[in-house]
């Protein structure tokens, strides 16, 4: 039986719910901050910007010490509160969320790092290479849907997620078509092969984030259905949130 929005927030203790509205708070935090993440390494790879590159491969610190701090507080929602069905799912849901949300900021992490191989030992820029028009269409569509799979969580909307869930086998199709262009390229021009490779290697962090983004939209309607639709048919997954 699906649950709605007001089952997760409302309990007879108050301590209870700050609890619970505190570690969504925080999980939404982190969806945020490794949102920013994506839109700022992409940023920093299309402008060649080594120090907008750096500053995004240094917040992934902060990432990571948020999500121990999520870690910390639904072991001690486990341990004073042992909760139960729908409160049991969410506290499962953001623990593995927040992992995916963390991975997406080591994929975004990765894709900065690219930019400083824009430059040669001198401090000069080399040429830059081809399929940025590719890989920005394609980080635009995965950044929506990490905002689109925080946003469902948000608002326990289950119809949102599976459209989060519909949205990756596109993008797995962008990146396939990206990817034979590229390869394309280099193999009518040896010398774009170096350039090429970095841009491939950027357009697989995207198609992961995809993943992730995905990931945390089944975590989304297994969360208010208390249906696990992972590694099952789409029609599964739509039958579980029509019903």
């Amino acid at each position: 039986m699906s649950t709605s929005r007001e089952d997760h927030l409302h309990h007879i203790s108050q301590q209870f719910n700050s609890d619970l509205s505190k570690l969504r708070t925080n999980f939404l935090t982190m969806g945020g901050m490794v949102e920013n993440q994506i839109v700022k390494a992409m940023e920093a790879l299309e402008n060649h910007d080594y120090e907008l590159a750096e500053e995004t491969r240094l917040k992934d610190k902060e990432v990571d010490q948020l999500e121990i701090l999520i870690d910390e507080e639904a072991s001690r929602i486990f341990a004073k509160r042992q909760p139960a069905a729908s409160d049991l799912r969410l506290v499962i849901s953001v623990l593995k969320m927040v992992s995916d949300l963390e991975r997406i900021g080591d994929e975004a992490k990765k894709i900065a790092k690219f930019v400083f191989s824009d430059f040669d030992e001198s401090g000069n820029l080399v040429s830059t290479p081809r399929g940025y028009v590719e890989a920005r269409y394609i980080a635009k569509h995965v950044t929506s849907m990490v905002r689109d799979a925080l946003d469902s969580f948000s608002r326990f909307d289950t119809q949102m997620a599976l459209r989060v869930m519909k949205e990756d086998k596109r993008v797995d199709e962008e990146y396939k078509v990206a990817a034979r262009s590229l390869a394309t390229v280099m193999m009518e021009d040896p010398r774009n092969i170096t350039s090429c490779l970095s841009i491939m290697w950027v357009l697989r962090a995207l198609e992961r984030i995809g993943d992730h983004a995905c990931n945390v939209a089944e975590h989304v309607i297994y969360m208010v259905e208390g249906q696990d639709v992972r590694h099952t048919p789409m029609e599964k997954a739509e039958k579980v949130v029509r019903r």
